[in-house]
């Protein structure tokens, strides 16, 4: 079983970026934490992080035959990318959609997301933990398939 992780725009900042609001946790942290994770579930985990829609576009179509399960954190890209959106229903990959806040409770422009209606399912608010969370619903969806 392989899952595809994709962290998007402005995540190799955490740490530094807004601390106040995202947490002192690194990507790199939250990466070793799930790689931890995936090891013991007998997973492999490919991760990747993007600043470009484009490249984040080109690693879901690439995922199609290899991958089979996706973990994303499109991060603003939520909000407005059909691109992405577009990508991933195109690819017919399960998907869960990762946010470290709760973006429920923050600006209204990110209540909404575009990812949500091709994602199985949608996690946030729990930080790093978010993404052990996704892995786990994940495969739990991809094993009862």
């Amino acid at each position: 079983m392989k899952i595809l992780l994709i962290h998007g725009p402005n995540l190799n900042l955490l740490g530094n970026r807004e601390v106040s609001i995202y947490g002192d946790e690194t990507l790199a942290s939250i990466d070793k934490k799930c790689q931890k994770l995936a090891k013991e579930l007998r997973v492999e985990l490919e991760i990747h992080q993007s600043n470009s829609e484009g490249e984040i576009i080109d690693l879901i179509q690439a995922a199609s035959g290899s991958a089979d399960g996706i973990v994303i954190n499109p991060g603003a890209y939520t909000h407005y990318s059909l691109a992405i959106r577009d990508a991933l229903a195109g690819v017919k990959i399960p998907c869960v959609e990762v946010h470290l806040t709760n973006i429920h409770s923050r600006e209204e422009f990110r209540h909404k997301s575009v990812i949500a209606p091709v994602a199985i399912g949608q996690i946030s608010g729990f930080g790093g933990r978010s993404y052990l969370l996704a892995i786990r619903g994940l495969l739990e969806t991809l094993n009862n398939a």
